[in-house]
This record gives C-alpha cells, sequence and structure tokens, in this order.
C-alpha cells in the first residue's frame, strides 16, 4: 500500500481515479477539517455539517471517475456549499429566526412558569427599546406584524440576507436577555 502523505493533489486525484483507495484516504485525511469548518461557518450544527462533508467525499469516490478535477480544494469547498444549499436550501438558517415569539420567549421560561405571558412581553418590550433602530424595526415588523423576510427587506429597501442575519442577532440577544432576567428573579 503506497504512502501518500506527501503526495501532491494532482497526483493523490490521479491515483485516486486509478481506483487507490489509499490516495482517498489521504484526501479525507488532509481536506476534513478545512471542509468541516467551510460547512460549521454555514449550517452552524455539528450533526449536519459531519453528514454534509461526508456526502462530499463519498461523492468524490463514487464519482472520482468521471469527473475532472484541476484544484481539489476549490473543487471540495465548492461541492460543500453545494451540497448545503442543495439539501438544505433556506431550512439551514430557519430555525435561527422563523420560530414564533412565544416560543423564543416562553422556551427558556418554561421551568420557570412564575411569569406570564403579558410579564414575558413587557421583558421583549424592554429588550426590544434597547435594540439599534433598524433591528428593532426589523423584528417588530417580523414578530408582531408576521411579515416575511422578503417583505421586510422590500419595506426597508435592504437584502434579504440582512433581514435574516438581523432576526438572528435579535433572537440571540432576546435569548440572552431572558436567561439573565430568568437568573435575576431566581435571586430575588
Amino acid at each position: 500500500m503506497a504512502s501518500f502523505s506527501g503526495a501532491s493533489d494532482a497526483k493523490l486525484l490521479m491515483s485516486m481515479k486509478d481506483g487507490s483507495k489509499s490516495a482517498y484516504n489521504e484526501i479525507c485525511v488532509r481536506y476534513w477539517k478545512r471542509l468541516y469548518n467551510e460547512a460549521f461557518k454555514r449550517l452552524k450544527n455539528t450533526e449536519l455539517v459531519e453528514e454534509t462533508v461526508q456526502d462530499v467525499f463519498v461523492d468524490l469516490w463514487i464519482s472520482r471517475e468521471r469527473k475532472q478535477i484541476e484544484h481539489l480544494y476549490k473543487y471540495l469547498i465548492v461541492s460543500v456549499r453545494y451540497t448545503i444549499y442543495t439539501k438544505y436550501g433556506k431550512k439551514k438558517s430557519l430555525p435561527y429566526f422563523e420560530e414564533p415569539l412565544e416560543h423564543i420567549a416562553l422556551s427558556d421560561l418554561e421551568a420557570d412558569s412564575f411569569l406570564n405571558v403579558k410579564e414575558i412581553k413587557g421583558c421583549i418590550a424592554i429588550w426590544l427599546s434597547m435594540q439599534p433602530e433598524k433591528r428593532a424595526e426589523i423584528f417588530r415588523l417580523k414578530y408582531l406584524e408576521d411579515s416575511s423576510t422578503k417583505e421586510i427587506s422590500e419595506m426597508l429597501g435592504i437584502s434579504q440576507k440582512t433581514v435574516q442575519n438581523q432576526l438572528i442577532t435579535s433572537f440571540t440577544s432576546l435569548r440572552d436577555f431572558l436567561k439573565k432576567l430568568m437568573i435575576l428573579l431566581t435571586l430575588i
């Protein structure tokens, strides 16, 4: 069994194309971590990330004879991005900002249900007053007026991705705020 630890990508590709599992294994070892990091930036879920990277490497092996790859690393990165897009589409980021407002507020508070919905909404109003103007407006449009991210982007003249990023930031900030509030309430 040949060792490919110092081999160039071109040599690895050529050997893998000829059926060398050792060359394929070296490619996996060499690029696994980088592909994992690339996928994690987009998915933020270790299980989905591992599945995506495995899918890319499996596809590389299965299609090794018919694909003409010139730049291995670039090919693998594009494959990761394409796999994420085709497999998860926009769903990949939905859990971060598409949850109903009540679920966001109540998910952290269910164990300590001594706060009622009115009090929670009051806490959210306080939190909202501390947010930057644009972020607060996007949050209100999404959760209080039930507008879609596309509608919000058209209303405000900003990209849909910006709206999504602001909602993700809002969601994280609100969750942190409510957690801190719960800690304070347990001390009282």
